[in-house]
């Protein structure tokens, strides 16, 4: 049994209107009358072929009979349109560029060609699924690497290790939903899902802030399904475990949260300060990430991930110095980009703020360590 993802169809971004039950169908509904399977229209809401709209009240998220009717009424339905969400494997893949599944394995290696969804298999590994119409654009395109030797540049990716394939899926995903929507918190919720809650809570340090970015986390259209553990490794798929993009996500998480905290503030409860608790380990089990297997026919239903509980707020690296008091009236002071990103150490610009007057700082001072 294969077990589908999902997390193409999220209702992040859809048009929030408050239509009466009689002009929108269930997305389920809105599938079978469009001749698409759970997963082809997981892709085609991704893709902005289908647009979904989500009541002013919440709930489920359900398509507009109008829609279901306009793309009906489109020339050569419904093979265009499956043809347009066509998902190949592999060795599928392998078939259509005229190469060998190796040869294409390390194209998607090293960043060449980008995933489009995955599923797991009966191993629980990854099985990576690539837009049938994409690659026929790099075969136009990229010629040159179908053929022949590899170039340098791919080999030495390759000889240092590189798998980019998670992070170009999820980069593709993030783009996606940010031009899906114009809310800010919303915004915030879509970086702040490719953090684990570790990084998250040193990034939003208000328990209420992530609570809130926990109630707008991009959810599947079609509600959660599948096992637990399928939807935990695939929620470890979703966050970003390279150096170099946790440090790009984490920048970009920050410039939308101030922009989003400018606008408005994150709901909170009235009169209650108290921090949300979180269980002591909140890590979902790493992925298998094996050789890529060709795509099963009949994937299973596809998984939804539930929204994780928003975390403590990490200790601080030196327990025994208390909060800095600041003067009476005085506003506190702000936190530097590097501190809130985690190059700088928030403590050190305690120490450094404790032993410098008012005022500003005298060059050359020294900084101050935990004891």
């Amino acid at each position: 049994m294969t077990v589908a993802e999902g997390v193409c169809a999220e209702s992040t971004g859809a048009m929030a209107l408050g239509a009466p039950a009689a002009s929108a169908m269930a997305v389920g509904a809105a599938a079978q009358a469009l001749r698409l399977k759970r997963g082809e229209f997981a892709i085609a809401v991704h893709l902005g072929l289908i647009r979904l709209m989500v009541p002013h009240d919440g709930g489920r998220p359900r398509v507009g009979c109008e829609e279901v009717e306009r793309i009906r009424s489109q020339d050569g339905f419904p093979e265009v349109l499956r043809e347009r969400v066509r998902t190949v494997g592999t060795a599928e893949g392998a078939r259509q560029l005229g190469i060998s599944p190796d040869r294409f394995t390390k194209l998607a290696r090293a960043g060449c060609l980008t995933p489009i969804t995955f599923y797991l298999n009966r191993y629980r590994a990854i099985v990576w699924l690539y837009l049938a119409d994409e690659l026929t654009g790099f075969a136009a395109r990229e010629s040159q690497l179908l053929t022949g030797r590899s170039p340098g540049w791919l080999r030495d990716r390759l000889e240092g290790g590189a798998d980019c394939r998670a992070n170009n899926w999820r980069s593709r995903r993030v783009e996606r939903l940010l031009s899906l929507t114009e809310d800010p918190w919303a915004r915030v919720a879509v970086l702040a899902d490719t953090l684990d809650p570790v990084q998250l809570a040193e990034v939003v340090d208000d328990p209420y802030e992530r609570a809130y970015l926990a109630r707008l986390r991009p959810e599947p259209a079609f509600g959660p399904t599948g096992p637990v553990w399928a939807r935990e490794t695939m929620a470890h798929l979703m966050r970003a475990d390279e150096p170099d993009e946790l440090l790009w996500r984490r920048v970009n998480l920050i410039m939308e949260l101030d922009n989003a905290r400018e606008v408005r503030s994150a709901p909170r409860p009235g009169g209650d300060r108290r921090a949300f608790a979180s269980p002591a380990s909140e890590r979902a089990p790493a992925p298998d990430f094996r050789a890529d297997a060709d795509a099963d026919a009949g994937a299973g239903p596809v998984p939804a991930l539930a929204p994780a509980s928003p975390p403590a707020v990490p200790p601080s690296p030196c327990p025994e110095t208390g909060p800095v008091q600041a003067p009476p009236g005085s506003a506190e002071p702000a936190i530097g980009l590097l501190a809130r990103i985690g190059l700088r150490r928030r403590t050190d610009r305690d120490a450094d703020r404790r032993q410098s007057p008012r005022g500003r700082v005298p060059f050359g001072g020294r900084r101050g360590k935990c004891p």
